[in-house]
C-alpha cells in the first residue's frame, strides 16, 4: 500500500472539501449534506466495526445489532458533541465513539431489530461472519484487527471505484485482465505479460503501458479515499503510513 509515490499527482494531490471535513463542518447545524456524507462513510466502513465487536466477544446477532444501532446513534448527531476534541481522522473518531457506545449501551434497552423501519445500513450478517472466520485468532487485539480491516476496506473500495470507471468507459474486460497486476504491485514474469497481451490482442509493450496507467489511477484513488477520512491535508501521509503499519502488523493474515 505504497501510495505516496510521486507518480500520484493531478487531482489526487489536491485537497478539496471531503466527506469527513463536511461532517465536521456541519456537526452543529445538522445539515443534510453533512448527514449524507456521514452516511456514505459509514456505509463503506461498517465491517471493521462489526469485526471489532466480534473480537470483543459479542455474538454475531449482538454485533450486528450494536453496529446498526451505533450508526443510527451517530447519524442522529448524538455522538458528535465531542468531535472538536479529536485529531480529525474519521477512523480514530469512529473507533473511539464505538468503544464508548459499547461501554454504555445495554443490549436489552438499545438493541435494534434487524429489518426494522429504523434501519440505516444494511448489514449482511452471513457475509460478515464468513469474513470474520478468517480473522486471526491469536495475538491481534480488537483494535489491531479494526485498523487492518479498515485498511483493507479502503483498498477494496478504491479498487471498486477504479473498476466502475473502466466499466463506464466500456473497458471492463481490460480491467478484469489487468487487475491482478495492480493488486500485487509486483513485477510479473514476462510470460504473464504475454498472456495478458494475447488476451487483449495487443503487444507486450502496450500491456505494460496499460498496467502502469491502471496502477497510477488506483494509487491516486487510494490517496483520494484516505483524504476523505481526514480533516487536514497534512494528515494524509501519516494516515497512509498508519494503515500500512496495520497491514504489516496483521502479516497478511486477513483475507479480503
Amino acid at each position: 500500500m505504497t501510495v505516496s509515490d510521486s507518480s500520484v499527482g493531478g487531482e489526487a494531490g489536491q485537497f478539496h472539501t471531503t466527506r469527513w471535513t463536511l461532517v465536521l463542518a456541519s456537526a452543529r447545524d445538522q445539515s443534510q449534506a453533512g448527514r449524507a456524507a456521514l452516511a456514505t462513510l459509514c456505509q463503506i466502513y461498517w465491517y471493521p466495526l462489526y469485526a471489532f465487536a466480534r473480537r470483543r466477544g459479542y455474538s454475531p446477532p449482538d454485533a450486528q445489532d450494536l453496529t446498526q444501532g451505533f450508526f443510527l446513534h451517530i447519524l442522529e448527531h448524538r455522538a458528535l458533541s465531542g468531535v472538536d476534541r479529536l485529531k480529525g481522522k474519521f477512523r480514530s473518531f469512529l473507533l473511539a465513539c464505538f468503544q464508548n457506545y459499547l461501554s454504555v449501551e445495554t443490549l436489552r434497552a438499545h438493541r435494534l431489530k434487524r429489518g426494522g423501519q429504523c434501519q440505516f445500513v444494511s448489514l449482511d450478517l452471513e457475509t460478515a461472519e464468513n469474513r470474520y472466520r478468517y480473522e486471526p485468532a491469536d495475538y491481534l487485539t480488537a483494535e489491531k484487527i479494526f485498523e487492518a480491516r479498515w485498511a483493507l476496506t479502503l483498498l477494496e473500495h478504491a479498487m471498486a471505484v477504479v473498476r466502475q470507471e473502466y466499466v463506464a468507459r466500456g473497458k471492463e474486460s481490460v480491467f478484469n485482465i489487468l487487475r491482478a497486476f495492480v493488486e500485487t504491485m509486483e513485477s510479473r514474469p514476462e510470460g504473464s505479460y504475454e498472456e495478458a497481451a494475447k488476451a487483449l490482442g495487443v503487444g507486450v509493450g502496450t500491456v505494460k503501458t496499460f498496467i502502469h496507467r491502471l496502477r497510477k489511477r488506483y494509487l491516486a484513488v487510494v490517496r483520494e479515499e484516505v483524504a476523505r477520512t481526514v480533516s487536514d491535508p497534512a494528515e494524509i501521509e501519516g494516515e497512509i503510513r498508519a494503515l500500512c503499519d496495520a497491514l504489516i502488523a496483521a502479516e497478511g493474515r486477513l483475507k479480503p
